[in-house]
């Protein structure tokens, strides 16, 4: 089980994103919103590409300097906890506890050299859920990466519930991963989110997909309306 005190800025790159969202080449060039998304390098990776990406994170009102300084504070600790319970994780695309904080160095690497230039382009906006500023189905895709469903001990059923009929409003297809909380165990909010959003017209769909790192975490969520 990883104990976090608070949600952490631990971002992934575009490979990862492609992976746990089951993205497929049309689904790239499409308008994407992505929730939460921290110190990921999936933006910095997508725009070198020529491809459209808004990331909205509270940690934008930060500079980049702070939020490596929050990133170097909290590291250690993560993968200390990571490489203490050896049974809950998948080896697969990060080889191990190392080569996962690795990755995460380079993610955040390429978030940081982009992200001074991608602020002043509008890429980078400082908001959060349950309410943004954005139009109706302003996006075709939503992408919410390790934050709702995870955290379920920190967000209650109503912000989760709150938040994705948010999504479901500004996009098109909403996609969630991953469905397990940080105690390994599926969120308790899923199904009751699903019925109820369904009776208001919000279709639900829990896909495959072709990455693990928690152990039974190669599920994502996706909401449509």
């Amino acid at each position: 089980m990883m104990i976090l005190d608070s949600i952490v800025p631990f971002g992934r790159s575009q490979k990862e994103y492609e992976l746990m969202f089951a993205l497929s080449e049309s689904d790239r060039t499409k308008s994407i919103i992505g929730i939460g998304d921290g110190p990921a390098s999936f933006n910095a990776e997508m725009n070198a590409a020529g491809l459209t990406v808004i990331s909205i994170d509270p940690i934008y009102q930060f500079t980049g300097a702070e939020i490596k300084s929050r990133f170097d504070a909290c590291v250690d600790s993560i993968i200390e906890q990571v490489r203490n319970t050896p049974n809950n994780w998948i080896w697969s695309y990060h080889k191990s506890p190392e080569d996962l904080r690795t990755n995460r160095e380079k993610a955040i690497s390429l978030f940081l050299e982009d992200y001074d230039r991608g602020k002043i382009a509008g890429r980078y906006l400082n908001a959060e859920l349950p309410k943004l500023d954005f139009q109706d189905k302003q996006f075709q895709l939503a992408l919410c990466s390790h934050f709702l469903f995870l955290y379920s001990e920190h967000l209650s059923f109503e912000f989760h519930l709150d938040s994705i009929r948010e999504l479901a409003r500004i996009a098109e297809e909403v996609r969630i991963f991953p469905l397990l909380t940080l105690a390994q165990a599926r969120s308790p909010y899923i199904d009751e989110i699903s019925s109820t959003l369904a009776k208001e017209g919000i279709s639900s769909e829990i896909i495959q997909v072709p990455y693990e790192l928690q152990k039974g975490g190669n599920q994502a969520i996706v909401f449509r309306q």
